[in-house]
C-alpha cells in the first residue's frame, strides 16, 4: 500500500477515534471552550489535512490508484458526516444542514457512478463544488471550538471573540450550504442526458 493510500485509510481510523473522545466527558475547559472539543477538533484538522496531502502525494508521485479513487472520497464523507453529527449531537448545529450535505452526496455519486458506467468519464468537481469543500471544513473545525449554536449571533448577546467566533461558523456554514445546492444543481443539470438514457 503507498503512502497517499496509507493516508487516507489513516483519515478513516481517525473518525471513531473522533467519536470516542466525543463520549468522554473531560471537566477542563481553555477559554470556556471544553477539552474534549478541543481534541475533537484537532483530531477533525489533522484528518482534514491528509485529505489535501494524499491527493497531492498521489499526483506528484505518479501514486493514483484504483483502491485510492474509490476510498479517499468515502473517507472524506465519512468525516464531515460524523463531525457534523456530533455537533448535532452536541446542540452546535442544526440537523437540516447534515441533511442537505448527505443528500446531496447521495445524488452527486450516483450521478458519477453512471457517468463512469456509460462512458468512464471522471467528473471534475465544479468551482461550487471546490467552494462547498472549503467553507465546510473550515466551518466544521471552527463549530468544534463555537462554544454557541450555530446561529447564535442573531439571537444572544456576545461578547467580542465568541461573536466573531460565531458570525465566521454561522457565515462559512451558510457558505457551505449554498455551495452545496448550487454545486448539486449543476451536477444534476448537466448529467441530464446521462439520466434519460437510464433503463
Amino acid at each position: 500500500m503507498n503512502t497517499p493510500n496509507k493516508l487516507t485509510v489513516f483519515r478513516i481510523i481517525l473518525v471513531p477515534l473522533m467519536v470516542i473522545v466525543s463520549l468522554i466527558n473531560i471537566p477542563v475547559e481553555f477559554y470556556g471552550i471544553p477539552l474534549t472539543f478541543i481534541i475533537m477538533d484537532i483530531i477533525f484538522i489533522i484528518g482534514s489535512l491528509t485529505d489535501k496531502l494524499d491527493g497531492y502525494l498521489a499526483r506528484k508521485n505518479n501514486q493514483v490508484t484504483n483502491f485510492g479513487k474509490f476510498l479517499d472520497p468515502i473517507a472524506d464523507k465519512i468525516l464531515v458526516i460524523s463531525a457534523m453529527l456530533i455537533l448535532v449531537d452536541a446542540e452546535r448545529l442544526p440537523s437540516w444542514i447534515p441533511i442537505i450535505i448527505i443528500t446531496r452526496e447521495l445524488a452527486v455519486s450516483g450521478y458519477r457512478l453512471i457517468a463512469v458506467e456509460q462512458n468512464g468519464k471522471v467528473i471534475a468537481a465544479s468551482v461550487w463544488g471546490k467552494l462547498k469543500t472549503v467553507t465546510q471544513m473550515i466551518a466544521i473545525a471552527l463549530a468544534f471550538i463555537d462554544v454557541n449554536s450555530f446561529g447564535a449571533i442573531f439571537f444572544k448577546e456576545l461578547d467580542t471573540v465568541p461573536f466573531v467566533i460565531n458570525l465566521l461558523t454561522t457565515s462559512l456554514m451558510i457558505i457551505c450550504v449554498v455551495a452545496t445546492i448550487f454545486s448539486g444543481y449543476e451536477y444534476l443539470k448537466d448529467g441530464k442526458d446521462l439520466l434519460k438514457d437510464v433503463k
